[in-house]
């Protein structure tokens, strides 16, 4: 597991909410805090969005894609290629499949539709914080048919490709879990271990297949099939 997840399981879960509508992330913010998260920042373009979450390093982004100065789906791009354990929710008015699959693709953790309710704001973020994915219904399964998509495009063969990591039995049968859509809860339950070991084998998989979300090692494994073992 890495230190930001031991350390999220110990303290409150920071959260920095991105919107350039100052009412709507005035009242996301105070909704997120009376659940009792702990709301660090908020930002209103996304040059601001990049540069505040850099500075307060929150565990989870609640992020608008349509953000002046820098689309959101650049500000994940950014802010997750340089810190992988950063997790982000992308809360949006759109609904439309080539803004989930971008956002999807730029290192979101989820997506989740502006209409929804506090609650599910508050539920999302703390499963987005576990490293669960989070999607509005309906969505998860346009994401997953995606990376099928993606992983059935032929691709150049490389004969120099370095031969690819050895891992554990385990470790397999939780990626192979995950390549099936299994939150990491679904998984402990199924293969009777805690949250905190899935996400300990989750960790490690990433770091010997140096990848660097779920999204990427969700479409590893599709690529070699194990969605369907």
């Amino acid at each position: 597991m890495s230190e930001r997840n031991r350390m999220s399981e110990q303290r409150t879960v920071k959260v920095m909410v991105v919107d350039d509508h100052p009412m709507w992330r005035d009242a996301v913010a105070r909704d997120l805090a009376a659940a009792g998260f702990d709301v660090v920042a908020t930002a209103g373009d996304g040059p601001q969005a990049v540069r505040r979450a850099r500075a307060v390093t929150p565990d989870v982004l609640v992020l608008d894609l349509n953000l002046p100065g820098m689309p959101g789906v650049q500000v994940c791009k950014e802010l997750v290629g340089a810190d992988p354990g950063l997790r982000v929710l992308v809360l949006s008015a759109s609904g439309e499949h080539a803004d989930v699959l971008e956002a999807v693709k730029s290192g979101a953790t989820g997506y989740l539709l502006k209409s929804a309710s506090t609650q599910e704001l508050s539920d999302a973020v703390r499963s987005t914080a576990a490293g669960d994915p989070v999607f509005t219904p309906g969505l998860a399964g346009l994401v997953l048919g995606e990376y099928r998509r993606l992983a059935s495009d032929p691709t150049p063969a490389a004969s120099d490709e370095p031969k690819a990591p050895q891992l554990t039995e385990r470790e397999t049968e939780v990626l192979r879990l995950v390549a099936k859509g299994l939150s990491y809860k679904q998984i402990a339950e199924r293969l009777v271990i805690s949250h905190r070991t899935v996400q300990n084998h989750v960790q490690n998989t990433l770091g010997k297949l140096q990848l660097h979300n779920r999204v990427e090692l969700v479409r590893y494994a599709i690529e070699r099939g194990l969605d369907d073992a």
